[in-house]
């Protein structure tokens, strides 16, 4: 299991990324956690990189590509999905057609943004936790 590669996440609101950074820190995970301000800086990093990440964790609004755009350039760009990198949505506000269209997309989790940093901090905890013990594909 590629339990070491580093955590990408695409999040352009530097509030969230704050909290997004201070999680990692209070959860002491060792994986490098690789902050992206937009989806175009990160397909550009995932191209030129032979890393294996654990999870792109993405928000859905973003500037120049939204994070579905993102992740179906990631579907369908072959160096990248051969690394079988779970592509997960972390957002404030989903709303049902997002959601919807996000797992016909085959994203592996859409999750809410939690009010309190507590929830924050749960939340993320319980998608690294999930990650790092799940076996994928190309790990078989």
């Amino acid at each position: 299991m590629n339990n070491d590669g580093p955590i990408i996440v695409i999040e352009d609101d530097l509030e969230d990324q704050f909290l997004i950074g201070e999680t990692f820190k209070n959860l002491a995970y060792t994986n490098p956690v690789l902050f992206f301000e937009d989806g175009v800086k990160a397909l550009n990093y995932l191209n030129e990189t032979d890393a294996k990440p654990l999870l792109i964790l993405s928000d859905i609004n973003l500037p120049r590509i939204n994070g579905m755009e993102v992740r179906d350039q990631v579907k369908q760009n072959d160096q990248i999905d051969v690394k079988c990198i779970p592509y997960l949505f972390f957002t404030t506000s989903p709303n049902h057609k997002i959601v919807v269209d996000a797992y016909c997309s085959s994203v592996q989790g859409f999750f809410q943004k939690p009010a309190s940093f507590q929830d924050f901090e749960k939340t993320i905890q319980i998608i690294v936790d999930y990650w790092k013990v799940c076996i994928r594909p190309d790990e078989c």
